[in-house]
């Protein structure tokens, strides 16, 4: 299967979950190409993005369980190549 690149954004408003999501980052951190996560403590939240170069499937067991986490969102860009 071939790669592609994303970028998926996610903004976390319940700090409970925050642990949860960094195991789910850990555990696919030989596909990350890089994160960046910004506080945002006058409205009590984080925005996080993260870049990957994964296989499909990879992409949606990621996306998958970062979007069942409680009080997180995330959001998806596909590269067209």
């Amino acid at each position: 299967m071939e790669n592609r690149i994303v970028l998926i954004g996610i903004i976390v408003e319940n700090e409970d979950s925050v642990e949860k999501l960094n195991q789910i980052l850990h555990e696919y951190r030989s596909y990350i190409i890089g994160r960046m996560g910004i506080p945002y403590k006058e409205k009590n939240i984080s925005i996080i993005s993260v870049s990957l170069d994964a296989p499909e499937n990879v992409i949606s067991s990621v996306s998958g369980k970062i979007g069942m986490l409680d009080g997180v969102t995330s959001k998806t860009i596909y590269t067209k190549k």
